[in-house]
């Protein structure tokens, strides 16, 4: 173990594009899909190569990348010559064939990110805020869209295939860790976050859980997809998590698999328990800032400098890393996890140093049966793909 969340025509019309796909028999679809996700993969490859992956046939593999190449979704590169027989022409993705937005709605901050089809950001906006009260977070996305768009062309725009919003299930809840008004809480009991942001664009909208887009953005873009089988913790306002079985990212039945924010962990009080995310969360380190008279909003404002709050980090990583060590040996024993992933929006150094206490808290842990050595992963924010049904064409098959 080491420790480290649409088929067509793209050049004018994505929408025509979405509907030529979902017309189809899904085998056809299905073929296009696993293509592109074989290159997105690889980086780079050649037909030959594409129809040895996935079994096609030479024929079938022809028609599929000659239609992926002209909706524009693969480039060709400089053939490769010095072979026999006639150069080998490799294909990459297009980055400017489709493009997604993603929607992160924290309890501290909020960000909007447009992506390409190989998963780079293009352009994003981040608000810190105190909570975000459905009026407010509605105004931040209708502003932010502006903003994230005003630099792409018309033709550009026309390929955005959807928005994809990574949210904690329930926003209301946890009251009394937050502090937050009551009402501000209650709002959100009534509200259908993916209607609302559908009133604000005409694209299609998927929601996840927001632990879970970032578990699936490590899958697809990270070093996850290098392994079969890991626990993946997220730190943020509060700790979540998710799961990856046999390389695919597990939601269970209703979509919850993975909450490991709730996991049980003994409690301060001999004999009693708690949950994770009393202990492993930026809300604790939050407190613990302000009892010191400094700033919380720096977690929010920047990620990647919090070298002001050493002796605040310093009183904060040693119970996080116990709770986050307990969590990972009850996962492990029962999933038998390759890797458990420790990501969060904190500084790299921070996610480095918490990751090491927890190896040495995890050391110390009656382990028989569990073999654990750990590393850390660096993320600085969960990204989306594009996390639409089964049928989207843009969607890699992981």
């Amino acid at each position: 173990m080491s420790l480290d969340q649409s088929g067509g025509t793209t050049t004018a019309n994505p929408g025509a594009a979405l509907s030529r796909g979902t017309r189809q028999l899904g085998l056809r679809l299905y073929n296009e899909r696993l293509a592109l996700t074989l290159i997105r993969k690889h980086g780079s490859l050649p037909k030959a190569e594409i129809a040895r992956l996935t079994g096609l046939s030479a024929q079938t593999l022809s028609v599929i990348v000659r239609q992926l190449e002209s909706d524009e979704l693969l480039v060709r590169e400089t053939p490769t010559r010095g072979r026999v027989g006639q150069p080998s022409v490799p294909f990459k993705l297009n980055p400017d064939g489709a493009f997604s937005i993603g929607l992160k709605v924290g309890r501290r901050s909020g960000d909007l990110m447009l992506l390409d089809l190989t998963g780079k950001a293009r352009n994003a906006v981040h608000r810190p805020y105190d909570f975000p009260a459905p009026d407010k977070l509605l105004a931040f996305v209708g502003e932010g869209l502006k903003e994230l768009l005003a630099g792409l062309s018309p033709t550009l725009r026309n390929r955005i295939c959807g928005l994809g919003i990574a949210a904690p299930f329930e926003l209301w809840n946890w009251e009394e860790e937050t502090g937050v008004q009551h009402d501000i809480m209650a709002a959100w009991r009534g509200i259908d976050l993916t209607r609302e942001i559908a009133k604000l664009c005409d694209w299609p909208i998927h929601f996840c859980n927001d632990a879970t887009a970032a578990c699936a953005a490590e899958l697809l873009f990270g070093q996850g997809g290098t392994y079969r089988d890991y626990a993946y913790f997220y730190i943020g306002y509060f700790a979540g998590g998710g799961i990856v079985i046999n390389g695919n990212l597990y939601q269970g039945r209703g979509g919850n698999a993975g909450a490991l924010g709730s996991f049980p962990i003994p409690g301060e009080a001999p004999g009693s328990t708690q949950q994770l995310i009393r202990q492993a969360s930026f809300h604790g380190l939050e407190r613990f800032l302000a009892k010191a008279k400094h700033d919380p909003d720096m977690l929010w404002r920047n990620t990647t400098d919090w070298s002001g709050a050493e002796a605040e980090l310093q009183r904060w990583i040693g119970p996080a890393a116990k709770a986050l060590a307990i969590a990972a040996a009850g996962v492990c024993s029962v999933l038998e996890c390759r890797a458990v992933v420790i990501d969060g929006a904190m500084p790299p150094a921070v996610r480095t140093r918490l990751a090491a206490a927890t190896r040495q808290v995890l050391e110390r842990l009656p382990l028989m049966g569990i073999s654990p050595s750990i590393s850390t992963r660096v993320r600085s924010a969960p990204r989306l793909a594009c996390l639409g049904p089964r049928a989207c064409r843009c969607s890699p098959i992981s």
